[in-house]
């Protein structure tokens, strides 16, 4: 099993979201998070004063899938969530050594 992490541009969301629902994928968990890389920040103006914002907003999901659908799931990610931007995010798959399905007590690949 794999461990999906991405992080997005917000509305990028829900068409990544619908994407991964044509595929099979059943789940995933969405986090707002705040975080910065090469696009760094930028600067504002409020109130007639600049300042800046040091972090941009993004969404992180987190999608626990079986070996073999991993890299489609990552693909399909990539392609929709692309702006050809920067800021577009990242995309991580880390191992799962574990999944248990609180309700039934199924594991690993039929927790999923």
């Amino acid at each position: 099993m794999k461990l999906i992490i991405a992080a997005i541009k917000p509305f990028k969301l829900e068409e990544v979201r619908e994407a991964l629902t044509a595929i099979g994928v059943r789940g995933m968990m969405v986090t707002e998070i705040k975080g910065f890389g090469t696009q760094s920040g930028h600067t504002e103006i409020y109130r007639g004063a600049e300042y800046a914002v040091n972090f941009v907003p993004k969404v992180k999901l987190e999608i626990a899938v079986s070996d073999g659908m991993a890299d489609q799931v990552v693909e399909t990610i990539e392609r929709t969530a692309r702006t050809d931007k920067i800021g577009d995010g990242k995309i991580f798959v880390l191992d799962l050594a574990a999944a248990v399905r609180v309700r039934t007590g199924e594991t690993d690949d039929n927790a999923l």
